[in-house]
């Protein structure tokens, strides 16, 4: 994938070694249980790896047409996709006996066993009353199953999906927390990670590369954050971080079509067990008007600030800030109360609208705004939870209330596929070395046992 490899040039053969030392380290562990075939099929190349062809360099959805008509379950979509209703708030999901939660929110798409995926949905009611709901479906995107794997906790709006195959559910309360949770297990619980803060957490974004994990705070002065784990892939410790911007030329706040550099600073206290709130115990760090959704992609973080209506990009490699998208002074005002977000592997950004027009917005590598979805009916709600399934022809996302909806649209959101080899030199290449990684540990592992060792 040709687009997969930019920004990533800086990957020597050592990086790809130790990405793959650390993904079978992980599993070696049994982490959940899960296999390093299924972790590496979910987001480390964006999909299961048995697709047989790529996708064409630079954005998709410049080639949609326009909205249709209004289909049968409320949405206006471009000619040649398609709807279905997969989750409705308060009634069973099919013949499951599962009842799908109240407020959908945050969400992700991940691989599973025989071709099939699963889609994890955040619930952001409070009182304890939040968690995670998962939908299955088979390789026929049959819907199959539906279940719980995380209860008991509050406020649940957004999160991210890791390259291990694990889903991060955050917490968006004054004390909120990241829950690491196993997509692929009905009824498990999730395993708190306190070391990556206590605040209004909104999303989260794994870089494999650089083995950082970006957080945005869904407050007016909230702050962007990055955690860089002590043994990554392990989240358990790790340092904390927030982000400055900074202003090498005196020109006061960064507008349109800067770029500018990045400082981050330690979090001292990121349990708060001293009282200070994170945000307010590194004063350099700059405030980003109500963090939204963050999404990694291709050596970039993408991520939306609600109150200012913008969408920023962080270029991981340079470590350089930049602004998207800006209602204030864009010609294309297209997309308001930009909110939950995901970026494909073409580059398109596909931001959701929280109010609004009740749409998800495009974002194009073309620099175009294009709205791909509207919702109509549908009364004082938000979009949220957008993310593609594995194969790239299924979107998923929700109307969180009045009632809160699930939907899946299916279409061409990649294009054309290329007839070329699907993951490129260096997905091939970082492919083999996990593959040899996992051997090595399993020799490794069973030398120790026979000798009366500790792997």
């Amino acid at each position: 994938m040709a687009r997969r490899t930019q920004g990533r040039n800086d990957v020597s053969d050592r990086d790809a070694r130790v990405l793959a030392r650390n993904s079978t380290e992980l599993t070696r562990r049994g982490l959940f249980g899960r296999s390093l075939a299924s972790g590496l099929g979910v987001s480390l190349f964006g999909g299961p790896i048995a697709i047989a062809a790529a996708r064409p360099s630079g954005g998709a959805a410049d080639g949609y047409g326009p909205l249709g008509p209004t289909d049968a379950n409320g949405l206006q979509l471009p000619a040649g996709f398609s709807s279905r209703i997969v989750g409705v708030t308060n009634q069973q999901v099919g013949s499951t006996g599962h009842v799908w939660h109240s407020r959908p929110d945050g969400g992700a798409a991940f691989a599973a066993d025989g071709g099939g995926w699963v889609y994890v949905s955040n619930s952001e009611e409070d009182d304890g009353l939040g968690g995670v709901g998962v939908l299955r479906f088979d390789s026929d995107a049959n819907l199959i199953d539906a279940y719980s794997i995380l209860t008991g906790t509050s406020r649940n709006c957004a999160g991210g999906p890791t390259p291990w195959g694990t889903w991060l559910s955050c917490e968006e309360n004054s004390i909120g927390e990241v829950w690491e949770c196993d997509p692929l297990t009905p009824g498990s619980q999730g395993v708190v990670r306190p070391w990556m803060g206590k605040f209004r957490h909104e999303a989260a974004a794994v870089d494999p590369v650089h083995q950082h994990v970006y957080m945005t705070e869904d407050r007016g002065d909230g702050l962007l954050y990055r955690f860089i784990p002590s043994a990554y892939p392990d989240l358990s410790a790790g340092v904390l971080e927030a982000a400055e911007i900074l202003d090498p030329m005196g020109q006061g706040a960064i507008t349109p079509g800067e770029v500018r550099p990045l400082a981050w600073h330690a979090v001292p206290d990121p349990t708060v067990s001293q009282g200070t709130s994170t945000r307010l115990q590194v004063p350099d760090a700059t405030s980003f008007d109500g963090g939204e959704g963050v999404w990694y992609e291709s050596g970039e973080i993408s991520f939306a600030s609600k109150s200012d209506n913008r969408v920023w990009r962080v270029n991981t490699a340079t470590n350089e800030i930049s602004i998207l998208y800006d209602l204030a002074t864009t010609t294309m005002p297209e997309l308001s109360g930009v909110d939950n977000l995901c970026v494909t592997e073409c580059g398109d950004v596909f931001v959701a609208e929280d109010s609004g027009n009740m749409q998800i917005v495009a974002l194009t590598p073309a620099g175009n705004v294009k709205p791909i979805m509207q919702l109509n009916g549908t009364a004082d709600s938000e979009i949220t939870g957008p993310c593609l399934s594995p194969d790239g022809q299924r979107l998923y996302f929700s109307s969180q209330r009045n009632p809160g909806v699930t939907y899946e649209v299916h279409g061409p959101f990649l294009g054309p596929r290329v007839a070329v080899p699907a993951m490129g030199s260096f997905g091939t290449a970082l492919f083999a070395a996990m593959v040899a990684g996992a051997g090595a540990w399993t020799l490794r592992d069973r030398g120790a046992t026979e000798s009366g060792q500790s792997p």
